[in-house]
């Protein structure tokens, strides 16, 4: 039994070891979120994919989100968590709520997950080294025939509008693991929640990623019967999306992965975060456990 088991190792090493190879001094983005940053099982066996990627030479960048995290401390202070169209209504009171939990809470608890399992990793904002600029975002919301449009100010919430990737490059180009909490600075100097899909996707683009990974509580994109589809292009996206195979939660993550394909990434995967490292399954199998993204076939 023990041979057979021994046997079986050697052989899933054997089938990693062409992406251990091509991989190689690559950087990998890595979206962190839904049920793996919930389940404790989950949470360890993600630090220690991040830990192995980068023992094995591949440069892996960590960008988290922490909604659930956020709702949760805004509850217990009493205040009650608005949204506008998925977007949480971010006042001062709320973005000081933001900045604790993001940029401390769960930010340094990954942080210490992945040195726990041998890493080195190091927790910042979009604000430290002047990293990512952000600018408002406003939300419109349709009116009557013959009437404007209303404007609806959300508060603090932002999205890219440009990032300097020097001080991740340093720390890539290290032995530390950059983990990224998605939190902006705008032209004002106020702090802006910005959704870290978003941050994951500019900061892929930015960098020329060979990959990026956004973990979801879903096993990737779904047909109309439900079976998983994988091996995708933009032109199969943008249909997908047009028919309503791709709708809701699913849309933005989608869009997030065209701009990144169109920015110069290789390739985006979608894969089901509630599977125990899943991050190896999609990098180092020939199966994978999610959905592949590829500017074309």
């Amino acid at each position: 039994m023990k041979t057979t088991t021994a046997h079986q190792i050697a052989q899933y090493l054997c089938e990693a070891l062409p992406y251990i190879q091509r991989f190689n001094n690559k950087t990998v983005v890595v979206k962190f979120g839904g049920n793996a940053m919930i389940d404790d099982a989950l949470k360890h066996s993600f630090a220690r994919d991040i830990v192995l990627m980068k023992s094995v030479g591949i440069n892996p960048i960590v960008v988290h989100g922490g909604g659930p995290q956020i709702g949760d401390l805004l509850k217990r202070l009493g205040k009650t968590s608005e949204f506008v169209d998925g977007m949480r209504v971010t006042d001062n009171e709320t973005m000081d709520v933001v900045e604790m939990v993001l940029g401390g809470l769960v930010n340094k608890e990954i942080v210490n997950l992945i040195n726990r399992h041998g890493g080195k990793a190091i927790g910042i904002t979009g604000k430290d080294g002047d990293f990512i600029h952000a600018r408002k975002i406003n939300m419109t919301r349709a009116m009557p025939e013959g009437q404007a449009s209303e404007i609806i100010d959300i508060g603090h919430v932002g999205e890219v509008q440009s990032i300097d990737p020097s001080i991740v490059e340093m720390l890539n180009n290290s032995d530390f693991i950059p983990v990224i909490a998605p939190i902006g600075v705008g032209e004002d100097g106020r702090s802006y929640n910005i959704n870290a899909d978003l941050v994951a996707g500019k900061v892929a683009e930015v960098l020329k990623a060979e990959k990026l990974l956004l973990l979801t509580n879903t096993p990737g994109i779904l047909d109309q019967q439900g079976q998983l589809l994988t091996g995708l292009n933009i032109a199969d996206i943008e249909a997908l999306t047009a028919n309503g195979t791709i709708s809701g939660g699913m849309i933005p993550k989608t869009r997030c992965a065209v701009e990144a394909l169109k920015g110069g990434v290789n390739s985006v995967h979608i894969i089901d975060g509630r599977v125990e490292h899943a991050v190896l399954l999609e990098l180092f199998t020939d199966q994978g456990v999610g959905t592949l993204l590829m500017r074309r076939r």
